[in-house]
């Protein structure tokens, strides 16, 4: 199990095959990768901010019951934070298990976490100013398969 929050990009080639090399057991690989938004062309950059050491702790607990919840031989979570543009990668999760619907399932908990609960605050900055996104009720409701 691996978990980065770091400032610099990754490369999701590099990432997924240096992931998938040390798997053994295993019969499936999934992985994901978000990039940055930008809806309607007037996102100039998004700032990510974190706190060290309570963000790492958060993630790690919740890929811990991942792994247990679907018996994953694997798993990777890489997130990024500081002064992002548009189409830049932000975060990527890979999953492996012994079957696909567990690497599928274990991935979407993941992603789902990351998206609402992970403790990162992100601010869109644009020609008429910054603002701080909000929970989305769509992404909370997500939570709810598990």
């Amino acid at each position: 199990m691996r978990l980065s929050v770091q400032q610099d990009s990754f490369d999701l080639g590099h990432e997924a095959n240096a992931f998938a090399a040390g798997i053994t057991g295993a019969g499936a690989v999934v992985t994901f990768t978000g990039v940055v938004r930008d809806n309607g062309g007037k996102l100039a950059a998004m700032e990510i901010e974190h706190y060290p050491g309570m963000t790492e702790k958060a993630i790690s607990g919740i890929m811990d019951q991942a792994m247990a919840r679907w018996s994953l031989a694997d798993a990777l979570v890489i997130h990024r934070y500081g002064r992002l543009v548009a189409n830049d990668p932000i975060m990527m999760v890979a999953t492996a298990a012994r079957h696909r619907a567990d690497a599928f399932a274990a991935a979407e908990f993941l992603m789902d976490y990351l998206k609402s609960r992970a403790p990162f605050w992100k601010k869109e900055i644009g020609a008429d100013g910054s603002e701080w996104v909000a929970a989305r009720d769509e992404d909370e409701a997500a939570l709810t398969r598990w």
